[in-house]
């Protein structure tokens, strides 16, 4: 099961908090000793893109850890102040360069063990060229049979693509998939 960050001090006041479950509450909480501030500790999003051109999907080879070197998707955390759509447009120009269409949310998947959750536009590129950013060290396209599969970054991007390539076999609509992963 998913063990948050635990807190230690108050952002509030700088006191020392302890762990207990509040009245009309169902768990733990960090509540603060002095001020009885309750922090509350959430999951990370996550939103992102699948770029199609033609045939061929987009990968970044990653710049920066975790997982220096290994490709994915087109990804990063959602900001405050952004809706999940603008930050994978932004994502997406940050790590890519690549200028796009957003299409619908593709994929979403909840990655408990470190509390995140996963959201995955589909999107159209309007380019095959591209500009990435510092986090990215190359960004190209792949046909299905050139996937490096064993170098994938992360289990969420290496379930996002078996979706796609799938619907996409079977000629099913491109519908939401939404998934756990432990």
């Amino acid at each position: 099961m998913w063990n948050p960050r635990r807190f230690k001090h108050c952002p509030s006041c700088g006191a020392p908090v302890e762990y207990l479950v509040p009245a009309d509450d169902n768990r733990e909480r960090a509540t603060c000793t002095v001020c009885a501030s309750i922090h509350y500790e959430n999951p990370i999003n996550v939103v992102g893109t699948l770029p199609v051109y033609g045939e061929q999907v987009l990968l970044c080879r990653r710049a920066i850890e975790p997982r220096h070197g290994f490709w994915t998707l087109p990804a990063g955390f959602l900001e405050l102040g952004e809706t999940a759509a603008e930050g994978a447009l932004r994502e997406t120009d940050e790590e890519a360069g690549a200028q796009i269409e957003l299409q619908p949310l593709y994929c979403l998947m909840n990655v408990v063990k470190v509390g995140q959750i996963h959201l995955y536009y589909r999107a159209r590129l309007l380019s095959d060229q591209f500009n990435p950013g510092p986090e990215t060290l190359e960004a190209r396209l792949f046909s299905e049979h050139e996937i490096p599969w064993d170098e994938l970054a992360f289990r969420t991007v290496r379930e996002t693509l078996k979706h796609f390539f799938e619907d996409r076999r079977l000629g099913r609509p491109f519908e939401l998939h939404c998934g756990d992963l432990s």
